[in-house]
């Protein structure tokens, strides 16, 4: 059982790979000419991306689905008190999908903080479609990325992804979770990979399937490709039904000779998002910025705009999840937290919209 067409071409899975590393050259020039006062900025700004390492703490898991025949590293992010104490209290739960040729290890800036706000973060490795693409010979590189783009590897990320989260809960810190606020996350291909768990609907055999996780309650979408060859995103996005946080920034562009995917790609994911659900939904759209800036490269859309928008992408995404976990009573607080989160940085923003929120 096939999907029709593949989740991305393979000319789309190398714009991704490729995007992340061309698209911000001029934006490194400038900052390579910075004056001394943008070097000081710079050094400020990535001194408060950092994350006090007694707050949390980290193990890398390698898990075995024995019954696909495939492994599914992973590791998990938990508050230090949490690690102490693994049988006592309820943890809200970030599960991380990371994008093409990326790994376990990858987006630490996330799962440290989040770990360091009293929640579980648990980052999914995807071997098909991990950094094991960088190695071997480079001219067979396009033939990796294409591999990597296939339908049947598209279907096993999510399987990823719910085998992890299996696991976490069957074991001893799975008493620690709320069942109840379990949001996934993802970017770039793992933001693609988050929309199928939140219920993007495709068709197999044309039959429309839902491939959802009951259990995931919120998203985090950042930097989502198109889901190319599948048709319009409004037959396969409208019927979310749970909360998502959309981030982007204006020059987030996937580009090679040929091919090009720019922000309007992000916005259009955007709007056709529970557009039958009516669903709350949010979108956060940065100043210039890239592709690759969510990750954890910090050369990639400026040396001083990086650490800035990877602090407010962080705190965004705490307060965009508090604000659908609080009480009804409490919920006017946390609505101003989102404005004032928006007014804190809007320096840097360039749109921030809410749907039914």
């Amino acid at each position: 059982m096939k999907f029709k067409q593949k989740f991305l071409t393979p000319l789309a899975v190398l714009s991704v790979a490729i995007g992340a590393i061309s698209t911000t050259s001029a934006m490194v020039a400038r900052a390579a000419d910075s004056p001394a006062a943008d070097v000081a900025r710079s050094v400020q700004a990535t001194e408060a991306l950092r994350v006090d390492s007694s707050l949390y703490n980290t193990v890398t898991l390698d898990w075995d689905d024995t019954a696909r025949g495939r492994l599914v590293p992973a590791k998990r992010y938990l508050p230090a008190f949490s690690a102490a104490q693994p049988g006592s209290g309820n943890l809200p739960l970030v599960v991380f999908s990371h994008g093409i040729g990326g790994s376990r290890e990858g987006y630490s800036y996330l799962g440290s903080y989040f770990a360091a706000q009293g929640f579980a973060s648990l980052h999914v490795q995807h071997v098909g479609s991990d950094r094991q693409l960088w190695l071997g010979n480079p001219l067979s590189l396009v033939f990796r990325l294409t591999a990597a783009a296939q339908e049947s590897e598209a279907l096993a990320r999510i399987k990823d992804v719910s085998f992890a989260l299996d696991q976490l809960l069957a074991s001893p810190y799975g008493k620690r979770i709320d069942m109840s606020r379990i949001t996934a996350a993802g970017h770039s291909y793992g933001a693609n990979t988050t929309l199928l768990l939140a219920g993007a609907q495709v068709e197999l055999q044309g039959r429309a399937v839902s491939l959802r996780d009951p259990r995931i309650s919120s998203a985090i979408v950042i930097s989502a490709p198109p889901f190319y060859g599948l048709g319009a995103p409004q037959k396969i996005l409208s019927g979310i039904a749970i909360p998502t946080l959309h981030i982007t920034a204006t020059a987030d562009d996937i580009e090679i000779p040929g091919y090009r995917s720019g922000v309007a790609d992000r916005l259009v994911l955007y709007q056709a998002t529970a557009e039958s659900t009516q669903s709350r939904k949010m979108l956060a759209v940065f100043k210039e910025g890239s592709h690759s800036i969510f990750t954890d490269r910090m050369g990639t859309g400026g040396t001083v705009l990086n650490p800035k928008v990877k602090v407010a992408t962080r705190q965004l995404a705490v307060a965009f999840i508090k604000s659908l976990q609080m009480p009804q009573t409490q919920k006017q607080g946390q609505v101003q937290t989102l404005d004032q989160w928006r007014e804190r940085y809007s320096d840097i923003l360039a749109t921030v919209e809410k749907a039914a929120m």
